[in-house]
């Protein structure tokens, strides 16, 4: 597939019905209709004709550079550039004559003046939009002979982008999208005439989080990759699209593999979650995969140590270990953590193996760091295009372009360019732009500052206070939907205050959530019921328990506990067996004291990991699983977009998908799933889950964009323009449940070779019609209802000595992704507190010197910086999981974290 550029010759869309917006315009002979105001380019590349172009890019601002694609316009003088002219309506253009071939011919040229022709070893060899076109477009040879300009090559504007700049035709792409896109102008054009060259500014290296697209749109192979840099070509590489797993966005890509190695991934344009842009921990974090200390044999532990056991062994000790103990303690005495870094096909298999087997409901998919299932699923969702044309947008959570990099470049397109208003309520925090109107709650009242404004909103004067006044007014005044971003802004706090604010927000009418949990499949797992008290379909226990006993043989009698009720549970010897599913509680659970007390306590654990953590290493079984890039199935994305997983390389060893270790070990205690391949899994979830109904292996293998949850309600998502499939039918009463099977009269068929392409055959007349009378099935268990009316205290009073903690995590925390993949490995950053200028007078210490850190729970030494960003009376301390942090300091029992810093005597 092509990533690098469009289509020289596109296949023309589908014709749309006419509006009143529509013009007719003439290209090359042909007449085609546009809206006003498009760029003439773009209109003809939908509508297949192929405008040479350097400088445009569709997710920028045309700026005219390259004189590429100028072309013939009747009526107006010269030549026009097309990615600077708009369409009206009669506009005759011509893209093919002589003198549009001898302007192509002369840019091409002067282009190749300097260049130094070098394709053999450029990385962009053999995927070159200058290579193409020279070929397509260009003269023949030069008639410039004279000595080219060389330059040192290539130099480092970053740890991880190297600059060759003789090889630079001046596009400004990486310069605009620093700019334009990412908020991070850190590059930029240097000197003039022919001295002019793309420089990062002295002692400021080109430190951006999403430096690795200006590589990839980069037309000539002047900004390259260090980690790509001489690895592979084009044609040694196979190339599969998926969906990215390092956060909760899950940004479209493409992975691609040579020998059998993942070499590259990079970002495909979906118009629904990522615009094309990736960040650099999702397109370089994936060398983890290939870490020479990765688990690729089961391993049972014998005395002191671990022994590698072939399969079967392994799995008749973990099954022995979960039978022994219900036999002994009861189904409550089991608990699975875990279940965000896989499938959702992994998640609900483990779901059933738990809740439907066992009989456990102590379940989580998340860590300590999130928000009750119910919450989540609970609320009225949005989704990502909703910010675009929100009323406002409401920002309750954490810093996104540290947890949620690519959300954080939507937000920002819609606050900047499209003049979305966004109201501020985190703690910390740059605003997203001047007119940000930022609240600044102090840590643990983000809840009663929510209610505030709330009570303003009714209030014609809004209240006292001129900022929730002025935020009051935008969200009373401005019409449509108000999108708030709810998520976790600090895990030193418990979640109430944030709940609260969820819930204050929730009354209001026309307001929708989106979600801001991190983990990079954690709202798949929530959705399949890896959560205490939920089934799949966003289903709560005592609703679905009927179906899904029906359906799986059996459901817990009582709702479980979540991440901190099961440690707390362990530490005191009430859980027996822990299952430990990709996690590492020591590591990632925010209080490391209760996660260490936990662990010790705990009779027995099995892990489903590929590396030997601190937690894992205290396991009496490992059973190793298959990675990303390894494994099939569907992933679920915050705004509840479900998308496909893309297998590029073999595991090692002999890792098996999570999936299929939960089936092997049902199948163990006396339950067979009868679930061979993945397909099957997911054809499972779509029928007994009531959200996914219609989301089928078949249907999603042909929508580009995935499906957005309930699929009964987001049906504009998968109709398919060439057979105008009806995927769900409806009986008069609303959305059937039961969803068109495949070998039913209008399914898809699960073989049909066209499945990977992203297109569906015509359907004949009778078969789209058949889609529309396909019979009722019994109504679903109604969706889960997240109960508004709980009570939240407010936040304890500040001791005048004490600082409030918040702590957070950062796109470079030093996790597995980032520590196991080389180009990362050395962005991590020191651990250190932040603490406002005026805290750092009263402590009496100089900036960047060593204090000391105490809680009620613990302390550490750690350097202190200053950070205007911060207010008064509050330390950032950035999360560091696996080394000591902010973790041996949190209680999460208490509802806020508050630390005494002192100077080391």
């Amino acid at each position: 597939m092509t990533v690098t550029q469009p289509n020289p010759n596109p296949t023309p869309k589908t014709p749309q019905p006419a509006s009143t917006d529509d013009v007719t315009v003439s290209i090359d002979g042909r007449e085609v209709r546009a809206k006003k105001g498009d760029l003439l380019i773009k209109v003809a590349q939908d509508n297949g004709v192929y405008i040479p172009r350097f400088c445009w890019h569709e997710r920028m601002k045309p700026v005219g550079m390259c004189r590429m694609c100028l072309v013939e316009v009747e009526g107006v003088r010269g030549f026009p550039p097309a990615c600077t002219t708009t369409v009206n309506d009669g506009m005759v253009c011509r893209t093919q004559t002589d003198p549009v071939h001898k302007i192509q011919d002369g840019v091409l040229e002067f282009l190749l003046v300097n260049h130094p022709l070098d394709c053999p070893v450029c990385d962009r060899g053999g995927e070159c939009p200058l290579q193409d076109q020279t070929l397509s477009f260009g003269p023949g040879e030069s008639r410039f002979t004279e000595e080219k300009r060389h330059f040192e090559k290539p130099i480092p504007i970053s740890d991880i982008v190297m600059l060759d700049r003789e090889r630079c035709i001046q596009c400004a792409r990486c310069t605009r999208f620093a700019d334009e896109i990412a908020g991070d102008p850190l590059i930029t054009f240097v000197d003039r005439g022919d001295r002019t060259e793309v420089l990062n500014f002295p002692d400021h290296p080109f430190a951006s989080y999403f430096s690795g697209n200006v590589v990839q749109i980069c037309p000539v192979g002047a900004l390259t990759a260090k980690p790509y840099r001489f690895r592979a070509r084009p044609w040694d590489l196979a190339t599969v699209e998926t969906s990215c797993t390092a956060c909760a966005v899950q940004c479209r890509g493409a992975l691609q593999s040579s020998t059998d190695r993942l070499v590259r991934f990079l970002g495909v344009d979906s118009d629904a979650v990522n615009h094309g842009w990736l960040c650099d921990k999702g397109r370089y974090g994936f060398e983890y995969v290939h870490d020479e200390s990765r688990v690729v044999e089961p391993l049972v532990r014998e005395g002191n140590g671990f022994v590698e056991k072939p399969w079967p062994e392994a799995l008749d000790a973990a099954a022995a270990i979960l039978e022994k103990t219900k036999s002994l303690h009861g189904a409550g005495a089991i608990a699975v953590l875990g279940g965000a870094h896989g499938s959702n096909e992994d998640a609900y298999v483990w779901a059933r193996l738990a809740k439907g087997v066992l009989g456990t409901d102590h379940v989580d998919a998340q860590l300590g760091d999130g928000l009750p299932a119910e919450a989540v699923l609970g609320l009225p969702r949005a989704e990502i295009s909703d910010l675009d044309h929100a009323a406002a947008i409401v920002l309750i959570g954490p810093d996104l372009k540290d947890e949620l990099p690519v959300l954080h470049l939507r937000l920002r397109r819609a606050a900047i360019e499209l003049k979305v208003p966004v109201i501020d309520l985190t703690v910390v925090g740059a605003p997203i732009t001047p007119t940000t109107i930022a609240l600044r709650p102090a840590p643990g009242e983000v809840g009663v500052v929510a209610e505030r404004l709330v009570a303003a909103i009714g209030k014609a004067g809004g209240g006292g206070d001129d900022a929730i006044a002025n935020a009051a007014t935008t969200l009373r005044e401005r019409a449509g939907d108000v999108v708030v971003v709810l998520g976790r802004g600090s895990v030193a706090e418990q979640p109430d205050a944030t709940l609260r604010a969820a819930a204050a927000l929730a009354a209001l009418p026309n307001v929708k959530f989106l979600s801001a949990l991190r983990r990079g499949n954690v709202h798949g797992a929530l959705e399949v019921g890896l959560a205490p008290g939920v089934l799949p379909g966003r289903v709560a226990l005592d609703d679905g328990r009927a179906a899904f006993t029906e359906a799986w043989g059996g459901v817990p009698d009582a709702r479980g506990l979540d991440a901190t009720g099961i440690l707390q549970a362990a530490a005191a010897g009430k859980i027996h067996a822990l299952v430990l599913l990709g996690c590492d509680p020591l590591s990632d659970f925010p209080d490391r004291t209760l996660a260490r007390d936990a662990l010790e306590a705990v009779s027995s654990i099995i892990a489903v990991d590929g590396f030997l953590s601190d937690s894992v290493k205290q396991a009496d079984v490992v059973l190793p699983p298959t990675m990303w890039g390894e494994k099939q199935g569907t992933v679920t994305n915050l705004e509840g977009r479900v998308q496909r997983l893309g297998r590029k390389v073999s595991p090692p060893g002999s890792a098996m998908d999570d999936w299929r270790i939960a089936g092997e070990l049902a199948l163990r205690l006396g339950s067979d799933f009868d679930l061979e391949q993945i397909d099957e899994v997911t054809e499972e979830i779509a029928r007994v889950a009531p959200a996914f109904a219609g989301a089928t292996a078949a249907v999603l293998r042909r929508a580009r964009d995935g499906v957005v949850l309930p699929v009964a309600e987001h049906r504009d998502e998968i109709v398919w323009r060439g057979g105008a499939l009806t995927i769900l039918a409806e009986d008069g009463s609303g959305a059937s449940w039961e969803p068109i099977r495949a070998g039913a009269a209008g399914s898809p068929d699960l073989n049909d070779t066209t499945a990977e392409t992203g297109t569906a055959p015509e359907a004949p007349e009778e078969t789209a019609a058949a889609a529309d009378t396909v019979s009722a099935a019994p109504a679903p268990p109604r969706s889960v209802v997240w109960d508004r009316s709980f009570g939240s205290p407010d936040a304890p009073g500040r001791d005048a000595y004490a600082l409030r903690l918040v702590t957070g995590h950062t796109l470079y925390e030093g996790g597995r992704t980032v520590v196991s993949s080389p180009p990362l490995a050395g962005l991590v950053q020191p651990r250190r507190l932040r603490v406002n200028a005026s805290d750092l007078t009263r402590i009496g210490v100089d900036d960047g010197a060593t204090v000391r850190v105490t809680s009620a729970r613990g302390s550490l030494d750690v350097a202190l910086h200053v950070d205007a960003s911060l207010p008064a009376g509050v330390a950032r301390l950035d999360f560091t999981p696996g080394a000591r942090g902010a973790a041996d300091l949190i209680d999460v029992s208490a509802p806020v974290t508050d630390v005494r810093v002192e100077t080391l005597r």
